[in-house]
């Protein structure tokens, strides 16, 4: 892949993460497309559309108080890439992966996250 491709990548990545920790649902819902879906093992469930992403954020990023931190990207190719990240909050301390799909206007259409 090309480091244009990584870069667009890890912005898309920096905008996620930065609208997460300011608690900002309507900034993360702006982030997916409408029938997005985000599927999170580790929560038991999966968040489908702005509606089911919002429902995400309030309850576990802003009622946990989770701050999330980038630790490293690996372009995945087709738009898709691994993060892993650092989550603090009201639970402690977890690692977690992130394997995110964007369209072609940069627009994350599913996340697929876990715990390591």
């Amino acid at each position: 892949m090309t480091s244009t491709t990584t870069d667009a990548l890890r912005k898309a990545a920096n905008a996620l993460i930065a609208a997460l920790n300011a608690f900002d649902t309507p900034g993360v819902q702006a982030l997916f497309t409408s029938d997005a879906v985000i599927d999170d093992p580790s929560t038991g469930r999966s968040f489908e559309g702005h509606a089911g992403i919002g429902d995400y954020v309030e309850r576990y990023f802003k009622g946990y108080h989770t701050v999330t931190r980038f630790l490293s990207i690996d372009d995945l190719g087709d738009s898709r890439a691994r993060l892993r990240v650092d989550f603090t909050g009201d639970f402690g301390q977890e690692t977690g992966v992130l394997v995110t799909k964007a369209n072609a206007d940069g627009l994350f259409v599913r996340i697929d996250a876990d715990l390591e």
